[in-house]
């Protein structure tokens, strides 16, 4: 299984958007600094996660979100509570 992933950092105002097929693991990198854009500006929560059968399907979603504005990524966000 592969995961789609938004976390959210409060302490910068900032959403980061990726997938992984560990989203456990990917948080604790991200909340450690091991992930280059998100070093320093956590503490990262996350926010929505999505499940995706294949590799591809979770990266062409990926790629989707990753091209939208805010208010879209916040109506995703508050759809899937």
């Amino acid at each position: 299984m592969f995961f789609v992933y938004i976390i959210y950092s409060s302490s910068y105002d900032v959403f980061y958007k990726g997938f992984t097929d560990n989203p456990e693991k990917r948080l604790w990198e991200h909340n450690n600094d091991l992930s280059r854009y998100t070093k320093g500006k956590g503490p990262w929560a996350q926010v929505l996660l999505e499940e995706y059968e294949t590799k591809k399907e979770a990266h062409i979603r990926e790629n989707q979100i990753k091209k939208w504005n805010r208010r879209s990524l916040l109506k995703l966000i508050d759809k899937n509570k």
